[in-house]
């Protein structure tokens, strides 16, 4: 089956326990998430901790995800790496999982020039015949994938073209629709960037918040989608301060640590260097989301 992409999906969580997957608790999250009405579901990305997921684990968390969602909602599965021979390896083992399409992140630390990342993402794209979205985040990065290198990318491999654009600006998305047009989708990477960018041309987010509160995020992408911009606005200022307060420590510990309080996980345990979440931290997003009074 065809998707567009657009909308909400949401970057999975990876749930643990006792320092393993918690694999029961991770199809029915993703069963809960289809319910809520997503979008689609990214499995084993930056949110779920991939860094520290070894290949085995990273495999079967995509299969499991694929299975639960059983052609319900599109699956994304995050394969990127700062090894072009890895990144290959898990982009196949994602197609032969039957993924609707990958996740593919700029590589980090090395620094490759543009010419370097034309031909990462070349290698990577002539190994499927899969959508492959683009995640560019120089915060992380060091290194965004520039316009021309999209322009070239997208000239030599028709199914490059979704970009997860977390590079902060406004600007950025005018410049990917002024280069492509409608032949490069654009979700943001950022939740509260998702409007903004919206209004400029992306077609929705792949998202943290969606984790915890699916529904008010979907209704925000939705009026969006529809230009209804007085009621996407609306909703918009009523979650900004949860966006915000989602990050007030590395992901994804707040989110696992509200997700843990709202019964959706069992723990909300992350794998080191990621800690848990600190008290402070705790009480300040608790009563973010205390006065915000959102319902799941």
């Amino acid at each position: 089956m065809a998707y567009n992409f657009y909308g909400v999906l949401t970057a999975m969580v990876t749930p643990f326990h006792n320092g393993n997957v918690d694999w029961d608790g991770l199809k029915s999250f993703a069963a809960w998430q289809i319910e809520q009405g997503i979008d689609g579901l990214v499995a084993v990305g930056t949110t779920g901790e991939s860094p520290t997921l070894d290949h085995s684990e990273h495999s079967e968390v995509i299969s499991s995800v694929v299975e639960t969602a059983s052609g319900k909602v599109p699956v994304v599965a995050g394969t990127g790496s700062n090894s072009t021979r890895e990144a290959i390896h898990l982009t196949k083992l994602a197609h032969e999982a039957n993924v609707d399409a990958m996740l593919v992140v700029t590589p980090y630390y090395n620094k490759p020039s543009q010419e370097g990342l034309f031909q990462h993402f070349s290698a990577i794209a002539e190994t499927t015949d899969k959508p492959i979205i683009l995640y560019s985040i120089p915060s992380r990065c060091v290194i965004q994938i520039e316009i021309e290198t999209l322009v070239r990318l997208r000239e030599k491999h028709p199914h490059v073209n979704i970009i997860k654009e977390s590079g902060g600006s406004c600007e950025r998305v005018c410049q990917i629709r002024q280069a492509l047009g409608d032949d490069m989708t654009i979700l943001s990477g950022d939740d509260s960037l998702t409007l903004p960018f919206m209004s400029v041309g992306a077609k929705g987010v792949i998202s943290v918040a969606s984790n915890l509160y699916p529904k008010p995020v979907i209704e925000m992408v939705k009026a969006a989608l529809d230009e209804d911009y007085s009621a996407a606005r609306k909703l918009h200022e009523i979650l900004y301060p949860l966006f915000v307060d989602l990050f007030v420590e590395p992901n994804p510990s707040p989110v696992k640590a509200m997700m843990e309080s709202a019964d959706i996980i069992k723990s909300a345990a992350v794998r080191r260097p990621l800690c848990g979440l600190s008290e402070g931290s705790f009480d300040m997003l608790s009563k973010t989301i205390e006065t915000l009074n959102l319902k799941l």
